[in-house]
């Protein structure tokens, strides 16, 4: 196959050479054509000057500066764009996707398959970290209505065409698997070895973000949650009126202020949390409506 290789790169000046070295030896076995794009998306170190230098060494290595950091995923749909060849694999820059690993996703594209993904055998984190992103990992198979993928990672093969499904896509906020499965739902994700976990940049604060960001920008799915929320409300509410006369007209008065409060409590509760939902709808909108550019290109080399 020919095939085009891309790196979101932040702070990796550590990283990218050694990346480079492993995939100069292991791109010939399985490519005919090859590329190596390595996005630097505002990275404050040097990983620019480095970039640069790897593409006057090789000419399969191209490079591709934005303006300030827009994040990984739209980092990595820059060098997609740029890709020029029809298979596209996306790994991360700090060696633990190992490139020794490529041909096994490979040859599932060759099954029929339009995107696998290379899931790791053994988590690297934590166990309240792992049942985490597990967790975000499932609600974005589902968001993407491919819920046979339970593992999704960044470390990915797919057709390059499938960039047309999203050609128009501008926003500053996006989901790069949620974007794949417009053009396709032939997903499969395999076990890989990972050679060097290296520590996430994603705190906990970013894994909630992300899946917000997952459930309120493409999906109505929290929507219809605050409708039923509303709905079992009312219900609930009738449930009590029904008790409260029921009380009054078989044993006079009722208690009133510890039950009042409970119910208040409980209704402005629901109520501020199906407001929550339409904020966070309606923050997405807003994000859209300012028209923000995905990501700016500053620089290139060697294109």
């Amino acid at each position: 196959m020919n095939v085009s290789i891309v790196v979101p790169i932040y702070k990796g000046e550590t990283f990218i050479e050694p990346l480079i070295v492993q995939l100069r030896k292991t791109l010939p076995t399985f490519a005919n054509k090859y590329e190596v794009i390595l996005v630097n998306d505002g990275s404050p170190d040097n990983s620019w000057q480095l970039i640069q230098g790897l593409a006057r060494k090789y000419k399969w290595v191209k490079g591709i500066c934005l303006m300030r950091n827009y994040g990984q995923h739209n980092a990595t749909l820059c060098g997609v764009r740029a890709a020029c060849y029809e298979v596209v694999v996306t790994m991360d820059q700090d060696l633990q996707h190992p490139p020794e690993e490529i041909p096994l996703l490979l040859e599932k594209l060759d099954e029929g398959y339009d995107v696998v993904y290379g899931a790791p055998k053994k988590l690297p984190q934590g166990f309240i970290r792992n049942l985490l992103t597990a967790s975000i990992k499932r609600v974005l198979a589902i968001t993407m209505d491919v819920p046979s993928v339970k593992n999704i990672s960044a470390f990915r093969a797919f057709r390059t065409e499938l960039r047309e499904a999203f050609a128009s896509f501008q926003g500053p906020t996006l989901i790069l698997d949620v974007l794949l499965s417009w053009g396709t739902v032939r997903f499969i994700s395999i076990s890989v070895d990972i050679a060097q976990a290296q520590r996430s940049n994603y705190n906990f604060a970013s894994l909630v973000k992300m899946a917000l960001l997952i459930l309120t920008g493409y999906s109505t799915k929290p929507l219809r949650l605050a409708s039923w929320i509303g709905f079992a409300m009312t219900i609930f509410g009738l449930g009590i009126f029904a008790y409260v006369l029921f009380t009054y007209f078989a044993a006079g008065s009722l208690p009133g202020f510890p039950f009042l409060a409970s119910i208040i409590v409980l209704f402005s509760g629901a109520q501020l949390f199906a407001l929550g939902i339409f904020g966070e709808y309606l923050a997405r909108m807003f994000d859209r409506s300012m028209d923000r550019p995905t990501y700016v290109v500053y620089e290139m080399a060697n294109k």
